[in-house]
């Protein structure tokens, strides 16, 4: 018989090879899976429709959050998938699962003063301290509302990203895809000093950064991943938000990347624009970011309609 573990491990490998899933994507998979094996005592491959109805059940009744359940669900509608399609399974016993209701929910944003505050306390705290660390603090909070990377995308940056003179850099993200995308000046000078900080080593004592220019990361550590994790990173930012004057809870790396595409589109960026550097396969996951649109929209009319002043 045929492992739980087995199966999800080949399950896995197939997400990787040939998805190009994302090793973030991957553990969280693996967590679900690995969650569903546990609360069953039959084997992951013998589950029935009312197994499945019962977990899914099972995770609302703990006031699991509608996103996360649906998450888990879909994990649950790509393994099921798999087994049909490998002939390890006759059915797919997660046709016909309901998804969980979800609310329309914006993200979080930070205005434009806010934003403006944690750079001007990044650049400070770098031109005072003059060490690696706040260089390169810098220039990643710059890099990222200059782009709008995920976090993920920014931390595992390779050198070879960044090109001598170039305005952009490259990126490899979701599915594998790469895309080019644009850098201001800012974030452009920011990235040139911490670069220059890096290959002639000025570390601060105790910094651990491996900092010689031969390292294929932009962001290099020395633990075990060779580059800056994103937990490490939003500690960081975090931190950086409280000498700003920015409660914890109002910022994360994904906070900037939705401040960098609704202050785009709040200054007349097109909305297909910002679906490209975002990376968004479909425009309608950008959509979210509409709300700016529609205020925008609003004050438009207010202003210019002939029968506004009426």
């Amino acid at each position: 018989m045929v492992s739980d573990r087995t199966l999800i491990s080949q399950f896995l490998e197939m997400l990787g090879a040939e998805r190009g899933a994302a090793q973030n994507t991957l553990e969280s998979y693996e967590r679900d899976l690995d969650r569903l094996s546990d609360h069953n005592t039959v084997p992951l491959k013998d589950l029935n429709r009312d197994h499945l109805r019962a977990y899914l059940a099972g995770l609302q009744a703990s006031g699991l959050a509608a996103r996360t359940q649906a998450r888990k669900l879909s994990t649950l509608r790509q393994f099921y998938k798999f087994l049909y399609a490998e002939g390890i399974r006759d059915d797919n016993p997660v046709l016909g699962l309901d998804s969980p209701r979800l609310g329309k929910t914006l993200p979080k944003l930070l205005s434009e003063d806010q934003v403006s505050r944690l750079l001007e306390v990044a650049e400070r705290q770098a031109e005072k301290k003059g060490s690696l660390k706040p260089f390169r603090l810098h220039a990643l909070i710059e890099l990222l509302y200059a782009t709008g990377l995920r976090v993920t995308e920014l931390v595992s940056l390779p050198r070879v990203a960044v090109q001598s003179g170039q305005p952009y850099i490259y990126v490899r993200g979701k599915g594998d895809k790469e895309r080019l995308v644009p850098m201001n000046g800012r974030a452009i000078r920011a990235l040139n000093t911490y670069m220059e900080a890096l290959d002639h080593g000025e570390d601060a004592p105790g910094d651990k950064t491996g900092s010689k220019s031969q390292n294929k990361w932009l962001f290099p550590s020395r633990g075990a991943k060779g580059h800056l994790t994103r937990h490490r990173f939003a500690q960081l930012l975090k931190q950086l938000g409280a000498d700003a004057g920015i409660l914890p809870s109002q910022l994360s790396p994904h906070v900037l990347r939705h401040a960098f595409a609704t202050h785009l589109l709040s200054h007349g960026a097109d909305l297909r624009a910002v679906q490209k550097m975002l990376g968004h396969s479909d425009i309608s996951t950008t959509q979210i970011y509409t709300h700016v649109l529609t205020e925008r929209l609003k004050i438009l009319v207010q202003q210019k309609h002939p029968l506004s002043k009426a």
